[in-house]
């Protein structure tokens, strides 16, 4: 089950407040202590491919996209 579907259904059953307890305590994803899913991207929210060195904390298509912004270079 993905972060969305979980919340797809809290929608539907949020004016029940007793089923919608009852829903959280076994559908809600628990919160990671360590591991990939720890840090999300700051941009765009993916949990993969992170580049955590020099405090960056994006996932390697954003930080594609924005390297030259932040000051790196490409070399070949």
């Amino acid at each position: 089950m993905t972060a969305s579907d979980w919340r797809k259904n809290m929608k539907q059953i949020a004016k029940k407040p007793a089923k919608l307890n009852r829903f959280l305590k076994y559908n809600k994803p628990k919160e990671r202590k360590y591991g990939k899913a720890t840090k999300p991207c700051e941009i765009c929210g993916r949990i993969g491919a992170h580049v955590g060195n020099y405090g960056i904390n994006m996932c390697r298509q954003c930080f594609r996209e924005n390297a030259k912004k932040i000051g790196f270079k490409k070399y070949c």
